[in-house]
């Protein structure tokens, strides 16, 4: 029997940091999917989840976990998607550390992601930006920084780890005309920013309290801002705007919303889905095809170009057969 412990906690703090390079982000991701997993076996075997092994991780005990995911914690597709993600990485980090879990880490790789609607995305129109940027009170220390972060975070359509990531000197030579960012997966690209989020990043800079965080922004304790801190900043500032943009109440805001605004008006504006690929940092241009989906001017160009088909105009005659009439009827009452 292995113990599991020394084997996930060399998992977290060495090979996914050290030997995968991976972000602090996704290390605090998959540990806190790892301290619900820890907790449901060990309330599951009644043990201390200290004295859990890594064969008390079977099939059986990850499916129900999954399940346990979905309806106990009430979580969507994708979170249990993302946790089956984090498990089989561990167990991959398994498979050569341990051979004598090999076929156990192959069965528990196996496991299927469960298929989830694809949805389209949610994003805010210019006007209702536009509420939204203005919202936040320039008067004030807390107001003229939250305003700096909603036009950095739409301009540049970052993903708010970036966003709450973003230090002084990612500006080259101190100017405020670009912006050096450090995505996902360790991609790095270099944005041009706008005049006016310049002037709402030296606004915020001028009054910036001293502190130890090199990242730009910071809380009320002079800490670095975080992404549960930003979110809630963010909701405040909604309701600020409703009151000129009513019909923001009608969409669920959250940071990313701002990301996706970003790439819908990129995307109208350039007509080009490299070029907003190449905006948000996408690996794959496949990630960027939902916000043509989205679209509705895709949609009428393609409408425009084919022209509606000549129908012959006709009559609805009725089944002459009791067969088909009876069958008919069925259908329409299912």
């Amino acid at each position: 029997m292995t113990a599991l412990a020394p084997h996930l906690s060399a998992y977290l703090r060495e090979h996914l940091p050290r030997d995968r390079a991976v972000s602090p982000h996704t290390v605090k991701t998959y540990a806190n999917c790892f301290v619900i997993l820890v907790q449901f076996a060990a309330d599951r075997l009644k043990r201390r989840p200290t004295d859990l092994e890594v064969e008390d991780l079977g099939t059986e005990m990850i499916l129900d976990f999954l399940d346990h995911v979905e309806t106990g914690r009430g979580s969507c597709v994708r979170t249990r998607n993302g946790r089956l993600a984090a498990i089989r990485s561990f167990f991959r980090y398994i498979e050569f550390r341990v051979p004598a879990c090999l076929d156990q880490a192959l069965r528990v790789r196996s496991i299927p992601s469960k298929k989830t609607d694809m949805a389209l995305i949610d994003y805010l129109d210019r006007t209702e930006i536009k509420a939204l940027l203005d919202a936040p009170d320039p008067r004030t220390r807390l107001g003229t920084r939250d305003r700096a972060m909603l036009h950095l975070a739409y301009a540049c359509g970052l993903r708010v780890s970036e966003l709450v990531s973003v230090q002084l000197n990612d500006f080259p030579d101190r100017s405020l005309s670009t912006v050096h960012i450090m995505g996902k997966g360790r991609r790095q690209r270099v944005l041009p920013l706008w005049k006016e989020t310049q002037a709402a990043l030296r606004a915020w800079l001028a009054i910036r309290p001293k502190a130890e965080a090199p990242e730009i922004f910071l809380n009320a304790n002079g800490q670095r801002m975080t992404r549960d801190g930003f979110a809630f900043r963010l909701d405040e500032h909604v309701k600020t705007a409703a009151a000129k943009q009513p019909s923001i109440l009608g969409k669920r805001v959250t940071p990313h919303v701002l990301r996706h605004s970003c790439a819908m008006h990129t995307l109208a504006a350039t007509g080009d889905i490299r070029k907003v690929a190449l905006w948000l940092g996408h690996a794959s241009i496949q990630s960027t095809e939902s916000y043509l989906r989205a679209d509705p001017d895709e949609k009428l160009q393609i409408l425009a170009a084919h022209g509606a088909p000549a129908i012959k105009p006709g009559r609805f005659k009725p089944p002459s057969d009791a067969l088909i009439t009876m069958l008919t009827d069925v259908r329409r009452r299912a």
